[in-house]
């Protein structure tokens, strides 16, 4: 089970830390990822990181403003996001699926398994 959390309303140019909790398993062999929708919009991605934190990857639009991070002791995945935009206004949902690969990660919705219930992020203008 995976649990979002760390969402609310804030201005343009604030920070906001999302968390993603697991509980009934350990995580530490899943690649996590983090989605966002926005109203009439469809489900969209936006960052990943591999089970061993080593590789991350993140959609253009918030390269330099987003970090993924974990903490595998913790089952515990985080994004940190600063400089935020209106534009970035959504649900955001994380997500996990099993990798073998240290390094694999997964941009696409349809490869992950387990999915969080999402945190609501808006931001005013």
């Amino acid at each position: 089970q995976l649990q979002a959390s760390g969402g609310g309303l804030v201005q343009t140019g604030n920070s906001l830390r999302l968390s993603c909790a697991a509980s009934g398993r350990t995580y530490s062999r899943y690649a996590v990822g983090w989605f966002r929708q926005a109203p009439g919009k469809e489900r969209e991605f936006v960052a990943t990181i591999s089970w061993s934190g080593d590789t991350t990857d993140y959609v253009d639009s918030v390269k330099g403003r987003f970090t993924i991070s974990r903490d595998n002791a913790k089952n515990t995945i985080y994004l940190q996001m600063n400089s935020l935009k209106p534009e970035d206004t959504a649900v955001y949902y994380c997500a996990a699926v099993y990798k073998s690969n240290r390094y694999a990660t997964a941009r696409s919705p349809y490869e992950y398994d387990y999915w969080g219930q999402g945190t609501l992020v808006t931001v005013s203008s």
